[in-house]
């Protein structure tokens, strides 16, 4: 991006980031969006729980204020979280998940920005330059060493490492251990901190351009007037182009490091051993960190689900059934969303609709029907006869139970011990007793009361024993992608 006067005068008056370091609020919106949203890395949160919170933010103000807080903060919290959700200001996502009434609010990218560079302002104790250095010229050498096409200089290159490797060796044994002092320790966990906060930034990011692509392909279907295979043409090749582009590349590899098991609990174990050294403990670093691995996956499943809703509108579309039985339905629709679309850009001045407000029925005394007495049936008496099918009422019996809360408890207290575990790791330390009808109420398990992530490249094979007619044990299992449930 050039930095002249034009850019930067658009930005200043069209920018989000730039709207909030103007705006007159901005101390409250970015503390208050800060430690609710970023510091606990919460990726939405219900429209009654935001504003309860801003409510009891505004309160303690005001007290801190006196009259003054009572004259910079007269709104109710709700109306200010509207206000701050609106396109002049765009500082928050206001949306409906589907099947629910109740507004869901998500901080937008262009803030997580303006607040991490309102952070960035503060004097830090101690910069560090060493490990950044080092960072630099480690990606310097990877990406020398990643395009060299010639054998025989990668050859070498791999000799000179593998040469440095057993000096390291050969000073390790005679005594000589290089360590890092206080001071390199310091800089390098910076470092790292501050990189897995910017990581958790870029996904915001990356999902709000995912999300961008469904609202495109969304205003197309709502406009389109051609055929569906052109349409599911021009759609599918701007979704392949954004998950053939880099982004869509680097995502990909990232999403798929992180679903390693064995990565995690690397990451895990690395954690636990850096996070308890002196040198990293004066840094005082956020409980947070520790677990910084399972908040980048946890951001990175929003995104997931990001593009599966992309995916859905697709298959939705393609529904042919659905439309040639909603024809005229879908053309009403159709009709309504252009008109939005068109008052999006240009809106009315004035009131667009009016409403007939709500008002209760009366019912006058008079009007209420009169007393009706109940007419009683009347029972013949007839004398009953006993059938003569013979019925084999076992089948009665033979109903299968799952206890849930067993099944809850089992999960629980293998993820005390640890922080994931996967269905094949269950399923072993206790047998499936019910076969099959447990192994759903797993999988319902994991999708009601518990986190799961499937690993849809890693697939288990699931075993349990059944009775026969002839009394024989028979072994019956079941294939499907790596289920891990987590805390």
């Amino acid at each position: 991006m050039s930095i002249d006067f034009a850019t930067l005068e658009v930005l200043r008056i069209h920018h989000p980031a730039w709207r909030l370091l103007r705006s007159d609020h901005a101390p409250l919106v970015a503390s208050f969006l800060h430690r609710v949203f970023v510091v606990p890395n919460v990726r939405v949160m219900a429209a009654s729980d935001l504003s309860e919170a801003l409510e009891d933010e505004l309160y303690a103000l005001r007290l801190q204020m006196g009259e003054k807080g009572e004259t910079a903060f007269p709104k109710p919290a709700l109306d200010y979280l509207n206000d701050w959700a609106a396109p002049d200001k765009g500082w928050l996502r206001k949306f409906y998940r589907p099947g629910t009434d109740e507004a869901q609010f998500d901080l937008t990218p262009a803030t997580e920005k303006a607040i991490a560079w309102l952070a960035q302002l503060s004097e830090r104790q101690f910069v560090g330059t060493e490990s950044r250095l080092l960072m630099l010229f480690d990606l310097l050498k990877q990406m020398s060493e990643g395009s060299e096409a010639d054998p025989a200089r990668r050859i070498a290159e791999l000799h000179k490492k593998r040469d440095d490797i057993d000096a390291e060796i050969a000073r390790v044994l005679s005594g000589d251990l290089p360590l890092l002092d206080d001071t390199a320790l310091k800089d390098r966990f910076q470092q790292f901190m501050q990189g897995a906060r910017e990581l958790l930034t870029d996904f915001r990011e990356v999902e709000h351009n995912f999300r961008q692509l469904d609202r495109r392909v969304r205003e197309r279907i709502a406009l389109w007037e051609g055929s569906k295979g052109t349409l599911l043409e021009d759609i599918m090749g701007e979704r392949d182009a954004i998950s053939d582009s880099d982004q869509g590349k680097s995502f990909r590899a990232f999403w798929d490091f992180l679903l390693s098991s064995r990565r995690q609990e690397e990451l895990t174990e690395l954690l636990d051993r850096v996070l308890a050294l002196p040198a990293v403990n004066d840094l005082q670093p956020d409980s947070r960190m520790r677990r910084v691995h399972y908040d980048w996956m946890e951001a990175g499943e929003h995104t997931q689900r990001t593009i599966a809703a992309l995916s859905q509108q697709l298959r939705r579309f393609l529904d042919d059934q659905a439309w040639l039985e909603n024809r005229r339905i879908m053309d009403i629709l159709h009709g309504i969303e252009s008109k939005a679309l068109a008052l999006r850009e240009s809106p009315p001045i004035g009131n667009v609709i009016e409403m007939a407000e709500a008002q209760a029925d009366i019912e006058l005394a008079m009007e209420r029907p009169l007393f009706t007495p109940v007419v009683k049936p009347v029972i013949a008496d007839l004398a009953l006869q006993a059938g003569e099918d013979d019925i084999d009422a076992q089948a009665l019996f033979d109903q299968l139970v799952v206890d849930k809360t067993h099944l809850i408890r089992h999960i629980r207290h293998a993820l005390q011990d640890k922080a994931q575990v996967t269905l094949s790791e269950l399923v072993t330390a206790r047998p499936l007793q019910h076969g099959l009808a447990e192994l759903v109420v797993y999988l319902q398990l994991g999708s009601e009361a518990f986190s799961t992530v499937v690993d849809e490249n890693t697939v288990e094979s699931i075993c349990w024993q059944v009775s026969a007619t002839d009394g024989q044990e028979v072994v019956r299992s079941a294939r499907l992608p790596r289920v891990i449930f987590m805390h």
